[in-house]
């Protein structure tokens, strides 16, 4: 292997034990089963903390990813556990799908329907069936895809509505979270849908869960993907437009997710046209990188830039900018790459306690009071960008 590139994949394998050593010595809920629901920015665990359907998705995702990547027992054995807890205390046995949340103790607390949260779900299960074989995995993923088809798809305008109650009933607050607009249609959810169904059609390859994913694709080019390749974030009903602005991040993200679905159903229509996707949309997030790596939101309509810079965003840009490279080997994108990675490794890895910061404001200074672990702090985007971009490597060798 190239010097270069040799030097580069020995940080990232380096990097993804430092991130997955965090949450097997720092998480695990030795007092009530499960993963503890936060720990601070000064390491404190909070044992009274709600545990978030998300985060144990996302936790379940990882080590499985992992244990697939590497072989990793140790990996396979958390991911088990894992497992094992949202089998007997997310699930919701009466109605389906998960609850949004439970209490410390682990029983519900949250038991809204939030199809974020059960497409994650599934995404987490999919791949630790890849990892295991497990068969009830398998099942408990397909009963959930078939929940969200049921109760969320759209058949007059398609796509998938948000939110329900716990019965499935209608709510008048849709929102994922509080920064989010109460609309019916969201450009992060079908983003994670897509993400989770590809995943379950690895190992289940369904007929109609892939016109489910192409119809998905199909949505992407003709409603979220805008003329000037950024992503349009919220919807009505209807598909019309309820925000301008630009989320940097899930641009990036985006990029290289959608190729990914449209490579693993194999369909070389799809696979071409979101080639030419992934690079628009690569062009039109390098906007967002300054000096030092990539921000977080930009506001067209008062002009307002908001220049945090996240640990999410900097691990989807640097996949997002190696894969634009890979497809165009123009060197722009790899320097990109390795700038985020040199900003990010100098400023968003914690080397003293392990995992990540959450991030870092415009002037620099650490974000205050932000978890390193909790609902929304999760080792899926930081360990997956270090997974893909070893593999990413290993192929610009080879070719």
């Amino acid at each position: 292997m190239d010097h270069t590139l040799l030097h580069l994949s020995q940080e990232f394998k380096t990097e993804l034990n430092h991130i997955l050593n965090y949450w097997k010595n720092r998480t695990l809920d030795q007092d009530l089963d499960g993963f503890v629901g936060q720990i601070t920015e000064r390491e404190e665990v909070i044992s009274d903390s709600d545990k978030g359907s998300v985060l144990n998705a996302r936790i379940l995702w990882s080590f499985s990813a992992a244990y697939n990547f590497n072989g990793d027992l140790q990996s396979l054995h958390l991911a088990q556990y894992s497992f094992k807890y949202i089998k007997e205390h997310f699930i919701d046995k009466q109605y389906g799908g998960v609850y949004w949340s439970l209490n410390y103790t682990g029983s519900p607390k949250d038991r809204k329907k939030q199809i974020y949260a059960i497409a994650f779900t599934i995404y987490g299960l999919a791949e630790y069936h890849l990892a295991t074989g497990d068969k009830e995995a398998l099942n408990l993923a397909i009963t959930l895809f078939r929940d969200i088809e049921r109760h969320s798809f759209d058949p007059i305008d398609g796509g998938y509505f948000e939110a329900f109650a716990e019965n499935w009933d209608l709510i008048p607050d849709l929102r994922l979270s509080q920064k989010d607009a109460n609309e019916k249609k969201t450009m992060n959810t079908h983003l994670h849908i897509i993400e989770a169904y590809t995943t379950l059609y690895k190992v289940w390859p369904d007929d109609h869960l892939r016109n489910q994913i192409i119809g998905l694709l199909r949505i992407f080019s003709d409603h979220i993907i805008n003329g000037n390749g950024h992503l349009n974030l919220f919807f009505d009903e209807k598909w019309n437009k309820k925000s301008i602005e630009v989320s940097y991040g899930h641009d990036i993200e985006a990029s290289w997710l959608l190729l990914e679905s449209a490579e693993v159903l194999n369909d070389e229509g799809l696979i071409s046209h979101f080639k030419d996707m992934a690079m628009k949309i690569a062009e039109a997030s390098a906007e967002g990188v300054d000096g030092a790596a990539m921000i977080y939101e930009y506001s067209p309509v008062d002009h307002h830039v908001n220049q945090e810079k996240h640990w999410w965003v900097q691990a989807e840009a640097m996949v997002g900018f190696l894969n634009a490279f890979e497809l165009s080997k123009n060197p722009v994108f790899l320097e990109l790459f390795n700038k985020i990675w040199t900003y990010t490794k100098q400023q968003i890895v914690d080397h003293e306690n392990g995992e990540w910061f959450w991030g870092r404001n415009g002037d620099g200074t650490l974000m205050l009071k932000q978890d390193k672990a909790g609902l929304w702090k999760c080792p899926y985007h930081n360990s997956r960008a270090c997974m893909e971009i070893i593999s990413r490597l290993r192929r610009l060798e080879m070719a």
